[in-house]
């Protein structure tokens, strides 16, 4: 498949038309939120208030907060006016698209600089900037940290997507790449944990799980074990290394080896833990969601609805269709960014005008001051 050519300096980038499931914190910054009751978007409601910006009834939106703090973001993301339309045959099955998607998206050619980083058990993360920008951007850019899925880096499609749309908008970009991931070098036993990204588990032992997550993350999982055998040679206590070696899925790669390394009793206890779920409810910044209702992986049941509707915070946007970070829908699609890569873009720009404005208008004054902060560092 032929390559996008090496980005350029930012004068003569165009826009691009990521998520890793996706969860966007622009910083892990605490304020008290506002007792305000959630509002659901429907076609139904958008009848009975015309005077209200009116979103497409093929999306679900819910939205904490009041109707003015609402509409002020959601008229921001402008990709919600318009029906989502999934590609024809590619996106009528939700397992095609995840698998399209995944293998068939077009890569952008970035030049990355890769900054590593040692852990305190001695372990390695890689940090990978785009080659150039610290000449190219002035250093009050905005910084968007990437954090890929379970096993993914800054060598996959969608990120490499999104990274490129924001930077074409003036943002500076670095991807955080665990260790294994992207290429980067494992130095200690202790692997990648779900719990660091507190990913909906919640489809661990479904079937098609088994099928599509364990085909895909097997593979990864199984490619480190052997890249790196000889880091896990002579592992006493309750490491179970025949177990992980001959897994026939995820969940036995977990039991003998991930679960015991990060300390939980029991491989369910891994994945109960691992739900961030629990966690909407203590959100304190904005906070974006995008998941797609067919997700093979990550199914929208388990989806918290009405912490995010009584959280002031919290904004989600349910497409009908999409897979597991598929989205082939859009002008990109088949082959380019994922239709959810306008949206974040938009949410993003939204936050960093509302710093610009002091965000007087639909928060308080110490939220304010939290999210300049988040993007100002």
């Amino acid at each position: 498949m032929a390559r996008a050519p090496p980005l350029s300096p930012l004068y003569h980038l165009r826009p691009i038309t990521f998520v890793p499931t996706q969860l966007l914190f622009p910083s892990p910054i605490r304020t008290k939120p506002r007792s305000i009751s959630g509002i659901h978007v429907s076609s139904a409601a958008t009848d009975a208030m015309p005077s209200h910006p009116e979103h497409h009834p093929s999306l679900e939106i819910i939205a904490g907060g009041g109707v003015g703090a609402r509409d002020s973001v959601l008229l921001a993301l402008k990709t919600l006016t318009r029906p989502y339309t999934p590609f024809p045959m590619i996106g009528w099955n939700r397992h095609m698209e995840t698998i399209f998607a995944s293998f068939f998206r077009s890569l952008p050619d970035v030049r990355l600089r890769r900054e590593c980083l040692r852990t305190q058990d001695n372990g390695c993360v890689a940090l990978d900037w785009v080659s150039g920008d610290h000449r190219h951007l002035p250093p009050e850019s905005p910084l968007l940290i990437l954090l890929p899925g379970l096993t993914g880096g800054s060598g996959d499609s969608y990120v490499r997507h999104m990274l490129v749309r924001a930077r074409s908008k003036g943002w500076r970009v670095v991807v955080f790449n665990s260790r294994g991931c992207g290429d980067s070098p494992v130095t200690t036993p202790q692997e990648i944990c779900v719990k660091w990204w507190s990913m909906l588990l919640l489809g661990t032992q479904k079937l098609i799980y088994m099928l599509l997550a364990g085909l895909l993350e097997q593979t990864f999982l199984f490619d480190i074990w052997v890249r790196h055998a000889l880091l896990f040679e002579d592992m006493g206590g309750e490491y179970n290394i025949p177990l992980a070696a001959n897994a026939k899925s995820v969940r036995d790669f977990d039991e003998g080896l991930t679960r015991v390394s990060f300390g939980f009793k029991s491989v369910d206890d891994y994945y109960s833990n691992s739900s961030s779920s629990d966690s909407i409810k203590h959100v304190r910044i904005p906070l974006l969601c995008i998941q797609a209702a067919n997700d093979p992986i990550a199914p929208s049941r388990g989806i918290p609805r009405e912490d995010i509707k009584e959280n002031p915070n919290c904004l989600l946007i349910v497409t009908p269709q999409g897979g597991h970070l598929g989205w082939v829908a859009g002008v990109g699609a088949p082959l380019g960014a994922p239709w959810t890569d306008p949206v974040v873009m938009d949410f993003l720009e939204h936050l960093e005008r509302g710093v610009s404005k002091g965000l007087a208008s639909s928060v308080d004054l110490q939220q304010t001051s939290d999210v300049q902060k988040a993007f100002t560092g």
